[in-house]
């Protein structure tokens, strides 16, 4: 099921960043009663009445030319693709102007669902009368700063979200993301091409994209489109911000990601931010090194390249490194192989008898360290369910165990049964907890 995004959205100083704060619940966007003050869009995660959904904070949009509005009315208008439900925030204490005309037209040209909140109205004020020329049917008072009306407003909204239950499917998704330029558009058409795909609009998406259908070894998946970004910005320096938030929110929603990196160029700091933001959400990854036809090559240029890639990716060390050039298919046959392991890796499931055979051994041959003259002991180990493959240790104190130590069993678990491409999550119990 793909994640609700909603995107906060008005002209400036009408508290747009006070309301994202109370929401979250931490002090995230900066405050400031000075217009320009956010200008980039920030994402976080809302739990309201059962359902989670992203909220978006946006810079406030103006009809006159100042400093950076170029910058905030291209990540605005990203947002608001990108929402299924738009937060129309004014002012509720002053008389409607040309700003907030600009901004309405613009949401209205969207096609979104849009709700209005009359902000800054403490104590049960009422809103200027101005407001209803904007001809919409509900209007939501609220004081952002005091929660005044919040939970009506978060009520509508969440009452508000399609119905994604009939779009939801049993298809493995595949994430292409990446540095712009790195070549994502062109592995993905590359991948649909050859295999005939069928592309069709998904409803109820985190925004109007298109999911790519296709088969591998009569195997489905549906990729999660991020290519495009370069097109909606025509400012360089805010392209990689973009490119992140886009990228991030797909790595969400997939169930593998190939993380493209551009064999011409130096790995960046994005890279870096992306791959890691990637092991902290426990995805399983495969490090695709695109453009490889244009790197001269010597004997072992291919082995150095990926020496130094992982040097910078010492955390990913689990994940498969292919090369390929996907402008002229090269070697992509070796990527849907990988694609199709790191699939049955991520499904495997080892017999808890197996597992207790192969962890005694393992312990056996390198018990846990000393800690003030204590030592983990495990008892039991059998699999869970969970996204990526989860084991459940029974030991006698937990908090003997040191994050080493750990790590030594991952790996050695990695050395007995094939979970390349995937990360392994390891979860302690006391023995004497358990019933």
């Amino acid at each position: 099921m793909s994640s609700k995004v909603v995107a906060i959205v008005g002209k400036p100083n009408v508290g747009k960043s006070t309301l994202f704060n109370k929401l979250i619940g931490k002090r995230v966007s900066i405050v400031y009663d000075e217009p320009g003050v956010t200008r980039d869009r920030i994402y976080e995660k809302v739990q309201w009445a059962g359902k989670e959904f992203k909220i978006i904070d946006t810079g406030g949009i103006e009809v006159e030319e100042k400093i950076f509005q170029d910058q905030i009315r291209i990540q605005a208008q990203i947002a608001i693709e990108e929402a299924e439900i738009i937060l129309l925030i004014l002012d509720g204490r002053n008389e409607i102007d040309k700003d907030d005309f600009f901004v309405v037209n613009l949401l209205r040209k969207s096609g979104k669902k849009i709700i209005v909140a009359c902000n800054k109205l403490e104590d049960n004020k009422e809103f200027d009368y101005s407001i209803y020329k904007l001809g919409f049917e509900k209007y939501f008072p609220i004081s952002a700063m005091h929660s005044e009306g919040v939970g009506d407003l978060l009520d509508e909204v969440v009452s508000n979200f399609s119905n994604d239950n009939e779009n939801s499917n049993d298809h493995f998704k595949l994430s292409i993301i990446g540095k712009p330029n790195a070549g994502k558009s062109s592995l993905l058409n590359s991948l649909l091409k050859e295999n005939r795909s069928i592309v069709s609009p998904i409803a109820g998406t985190t925004r109007d994209s298109i999911s790519s259908f296709f088969q591998i070894d009569n195997l489905d998946f549906e990729i999660i489109d991020t290519a495009g970004i370069t097109r909606k910005s025509k400012l360089v320096e805010s392209v990689d911000h973009y490119a992140l938030m886009r990228a991030m929110n797909s790595l969400a929603e997939s169930d593998l990601s190939l993380i493209v990196i551009d064999a011409t160029k130096e790995i960046s700091h994005f890279d870096s931010r992306l791959a890691g933001y990637a092991f902290e959400e426990n995805k399983p990854i495969i490090l695709v090194v695109n453009k490889w036809d244009l790197v001269q090559k010597e004997t072992n240029t291919m082995v150095e390249f990926e020496k130094n890639l992982r040097k910078n990716y010492k955390f990913l060390d689990w994940a498969s490194v292919i090369f390929i050039s996907a402008l002229f298919g090269n070697r992509l046959d070796k990527l849907k192989e990988e694609i199709l392991s790191v699939r049955t890796n991520l499904q495997r499931k080892i017999p808890a008898h197996l597992l207790n055979e192969v962890m005694m051994e393992i312990h056996q041959s390198q018990p846990a360290p000393s800690l003030k003259g204590k030592r983990l002991e495990i008892s039991f180990i059998k699999q869970v369910e969970g996204k990526i493959p989860t084991f459940l240790l029974f030991v006698n104190n937990k908090n003997y165990a040191h994050f080493t130590y750990m790590r030594y069993l991952e790996n050695q678990l990695r050395k007995y049964f094939d979970f390349r491409g995937t990360p392994i999550k390891l979860i302690l119990k006391n023995k004497n907890e358990a019933k």
